[in-house]
Order: C-alpha cells, then sequence, then structure tokens
C-alpha cells in the first residue's frame, strides 16, 4: 500500500475525530421552535389519551396522568353497539367518497388538461372560483336538495357534496400536465381509446397525486361532522364524529367517554398517515412547484 492509498483514509479519520462545531443562535433559536411547535401538536393527543384513562370525577383535572388510571372506558366504548354502527358507516362513507374522488376527479383534470376544445379555462376557472365558497354557505342548499330527492338519513344523502372536488380537480390537472403529450399521441396511433389512454398510460404516471389525493379525502371525511349531523337523523346513521357527540345527556357531557372514542377512532387515520406519509409529502411538495 502506497501513500497516496493512506492518505484519503487518514483524511477521513481525522475529519471524523474533529470537534463539531458548536451550535450557533440561528440554529438554536429553530431547533427551540421546532421543539416547542412539536410539543404544541402532541399536547392535544396525549390530553385526548390521558382524559380516555380517567374516571368522570378526574376530567376536569389537568393532570396529564391520572391519579386512577383505567381501561372501563375502553371496555364500555367497545362493547356500546352503536360504536361499531359508526365506525361502520364512517369507513363506508370516507372509502366511497375516496373512490369517486380518485376517478372523477382525475377524468376531469385529464379532460381539461389533454383536451383542446373552446371554454375549457372559463370551466377550469368556474370549478377553481367554488373553493372560495364556505362550507357553511353550501350547507342550506344541500339539505333542501336532500329533501327534495328523499336523501335524508341515507348513505348517499351524506355523500353526494363530497363526490367531486375542486381540489381534487386542480391537484390532478397540474400533476397531468407533467405527462408528456407525445405519450397520448403514441397511445392514440396505437388503437387505444381515451378512457383506455387514460388509464393505462396517464394514471400510473400520477401516483404520487393518486394518492395523496385519497389520503386528503380518506381523512377529511372520516372527521367530517357539520354535515353528517345536519343531514341524519336516526342514530344508527350517524358517524362517528356525530356518534360520539352523543355521549352523555342534557345535564352532563360524557367527557371521559367522548375521548375514548376518539382515541379509538384515530387508529385508521394514524395507519393510513404511518403508511403513505411520504406520498402525502411528495404530493403537497409537487403540487405546491407545479401551482
Amino acid at each position: 500500500m502506497t501513500a497516496t492509498d493512506i492518505r484519503p483514509t487518514t483524511d477521513a479519520l481525522m475529519k471524523s475525530q474533529a470537534p463539531k462545531k458548536p451550535m450557533n443562535t440561528g440554529q438554536f433559536i429553530r431547533w427551540l421552535l421546532l421543539f416547542l411547535g412539536g410539543i404544541a401538536m402532541i399536547m392535544p393527543i396525549a390530553y385526548m389519551i390521558s382524559t380516555s384513562l380517567k374516571w368522570p370525577h378526574e376530567v376536569y383535572n389537568l393532570k396529564l396522568i391520572p391519579d386512577e388510571p383505567h381501561l372501563e372506558n375502553y371496555t364500555y366504548v367497545l362493547e356500546d353497539g352503536r360504536f361499531y354502527w359508526w365506525f361502520v358507516n364512517s369507513m363506508i362513507i370516507a372509502v366511497i367518497t375516496t373512490v369517486c374522488n380518485v376517478i372523477f376527479d382525475s377524468l376531469v383534470g385529464y379532460t381539461l388538461c389533454k383536451f383542446r376544445f373552446p371554454g375549457r379555462y372559463i370551466v377550469f376557472i368556474a370549478i377553481l372560483s367554488t373553493l372560495m365558497i364556505p362550507t357553511e354557505m353550501l350547507v342550506i342548499p344541500w339539505y333542501l336538495m336532500s329533501q327534495q330527492f328523499g336523501w335524508l338519513d341515507t348513505y348517499w344523502g351524506i355523500m353526494f357534496p363530497g363526490l367531486m372536488t375542486a381540489f381534487g380537480t386542480f391537484l390532478m390537472k397540474q400533476f397531468f400536465e407533467t405527462v408528456p403529450d407525445d405519450f397520448i399521441e403514441a397511445a392514440r396511433i396505437d388503437g387505444l381509446n381515451e378512457l383506455q389512454i387514460w388509464w393505462t398510460v396517464a394514471m400510473p404516471l400520477v401516483k404520487p397525486a393518486l394518492a395523496a389525493l385519497a389520503i386528503f379525502v380518506f381523512l377529511g371525511n372520516w372527521t367530517a361532522f357539520i354535515w353528517p349531523l345536519i343531514v341524519t337523523n336516526s342514530v344508527e346513521m350517524y358517524t362517528l364524529p356525530v356518534g360520539l357527540s352523543s355521549f352523555g345527556d342534557e345535564a352532563d357531557v360524557a367527557w371521559e367517554l367522548i375521548m375514548t372514542g376518539a382515541a379509538i377512532s384515530t387508529i385508521p387515520t394514524l395507519i393510513v398517515f404511518l403508511i403513505f406519509q411520504r406520498y402525502i409529502i411528495q404530493g403537497v411538495v409537487m403540487a405546491g412547484l407545479k401551482g
């Protein structure tokens, strides 16, 4: 072994043994802000879990560690047959709405992106303009429509306002812009129809957007409260957020049971996030770059 062969190894060893630079003021402030932000985000979850382990007389005690922790609240909630109905209702609504959004939003986004027809920009702007309308302003028209068509207290009545979204259309259009037109033209020359091109050529190339859209829609419908509360009448049709709010009576609210049900209902969302978090980050970053 020559001296030239030894030198790189020696240089690397000296660099590894070199003392690290002390943290400057700017880095310290950034880490401090990140730490405080993390604490602020974790505290509500910690308080929810803590309250779910408390007896009713301890609920208003702000201690994070209960004096007498127990699992009676979890046993009560899981043995309550209504909770399973609410869970199943939320799952059905969230899954169907997510699938519909992925299909319809991608179809509209693909059409607005890859087809040239008069007025397509006007249609796109009209779709985007609906994002400026608060949901609370749409509740009354939605309710009157549901009442007129007999959709009150039904799955369809809960789902129909969210089967297609302007945000999803915008997201998919922006991602379809990245699909080269040459691929589309080559598929047309090969004899594929437009639906086949959309499904077999364009859709595989925008998987990050599809995953991000599916996650956003699923989480949004899983936690929806205002519209399911208005459109449902029977306890059997409640979704999880609406059903959990019914724990208690006119004299008191059973916060320990509400927090217990909320802790259980967060499990599917945590699983979805842990599995697909990289798609969420990639989808948001790429959507920002394309916007």
